[in-house]
């Protein structure tokens, strides 16, 4: 409790979804399905990648990278919501539903950088590749994703401080499957016109602009692959390029949606719907559309599988 213009409220509600008390059990089946999937997913791409020295290129260091970073960006909400779902309660601290709000913007903002380096990968490998090896180094793909990690986790800091200093006076329900800013925003007892708008301009950067060089980078790719010859060729860029732009699709679309507009009012449904699907479903679907569907990898799993290193 803080006395002043602060905050009274030292601990939170997460709503969760409503109304499903007779399918709780069956929910929290599917959901802790759901996460061990996720981690033996990533956890096999990342000790693959590791393990096969012929996958020690950019490109699977990126998908190294992409497969570690889904393991902290599910375990900051998904542990807490399967909790939820066993305790009635459900309470968290003022300070933890700060905390997990952080990381988890933390994180998927690394993850959309590093979508975005993986785009450009890509765009160098196919666009240019007689330059490619020269260009994208070992030791520039190290750069560019310590970079993304460094931002991602810099960048939220100033909006999470701000909001966190604004008063909560009750009610204390975050309407919500976990802590957010935007279900946090409408729980405080003032004006927040400005918050919400520097929410707005900090969401839009952070979201738009990756994305349209994503958008960019793939333009040039299938202008590139349009002119290659062998029919084959240009239907295994395409289907690869397709699938990268269908989880870039789903995770930036969805995640847009919530977080880049200038009203704190907003449809609950479609927010607890649309946050499954960037918080649980895309990063069910990355190993697979990422990792699984390449020829080398499925290959050095099998033999990791087999024994033969």
């Amino acid at each position: 409790m803080r006395a002043g213009n602060q905050s009274i409220v030292t601990q939170f509600i997460i709503a969760g979804f409503p109304g499903i008390e007779n399918i709780r059990a069956l929910l929290f089946m599917l959901l802790l399905l759901t996460y061990l999937l996720i981690i033996t997913g990533n956890i096999t791409i990342v000790t693959v990648i590791w393990s096969q020295p012929r996958l020690h290129a950019p490109m699977y260091f990126f998908i190294g990278v992409l497969s570690f970073l889904e393991l902290g960006y599910t375990a900051v909400t998904i542990p807490k919501m399967l909790y939820n779902l066993l305790d009635a309660t459900r309470l968290i601290s003022f300070r933890g539903c700060f905390l997990q709000t952080y990381f988890f913007h933390a994180l998927g903002i690394t993850e959309i950088l590093l979508l975005t380096s993986m785009a450009y990968d890509r765009y160098l490998a196919i666009c240019t590749p007689l330059h490619y090896p020269t260009l994208m180094t070992s030791k520039l793909g190290c750069k560019l994703a310590a970079s993304c990690w460094l931002c991602g986790f810099l960048y939220p800091l100033p909006e999470i401080i701000l909001i966190s200093r604004l008063p909560f006076c009750g009610p204390n329900v975050i309407n919500h499957i976990f802590c957010d800013l935007p279900p946090l925003l409408s729980l405080v007892c003032t004006d927040t016109s400005l918050s919400v708008l520097v929410d707005f301009v900090f969401n839009a950067f952070i979201l738009l602009g990756p994305f349209l060089l994503i958008i960019l980078s793939y333009i040039m790719i299938i202008r590139t692959v349009l002119k290659i010859q062998s029919s084959e060729g240009r239907k295994k860029a395409f289907s690869t390029c397709g699938s990268h732009l269908i989880v870039v699709a789903m995770y930036l679309g969805t995640a847009s949606f919530m977080y880049v507009r200038l009203t704190k009012t907003y449809s609950l449904t479609y927010d607890r719907l649309f946050s499954v699907v960037y918080s649980i479903l895309t990063p069910l679907l990355n190993p697979v559309i990422y990792s699984l569907r390449n020829k080398e990898i499925r290959e050095a799993i099998w033999k990791v599988m087999a024994g033969r290193y």
